[in-house]
């Protein structure tokens, strides 16, 4: 749960036709406190790597950029 309420799901996702199987990893946002309305998107896995790789390198940024906890 995020400090604005949403609920954020990442699951894989399998469909599995029968000439060729498609995976991905979903990422849904859910609909905050206010009740607006989230996002969802199905991510490659690379798409998925670049973007963990992403979040993690912000997140360093955010924790190195905030000021000190008492």
């Amino acid at each position: 749960m995020t400090t604005c309420g949403r609920r954020i799901a990442v699951r894989y996702l399998r469909l599995a036709p029968a000439d060729r199987p498609i995976t991905r990893v979903t990422l849904d946002m859910g609909r905050d406190q206010g009740d607006e309305p989230g996002a969802w998107a199905a991510l490659t896995p690379d798409e998925a790597r670049d973007l963990a790789r992403l979040l993690l390198l912000h997140a360093g940024l955010a924790e190195r950029a905030a000021p000190p906890r008492s």
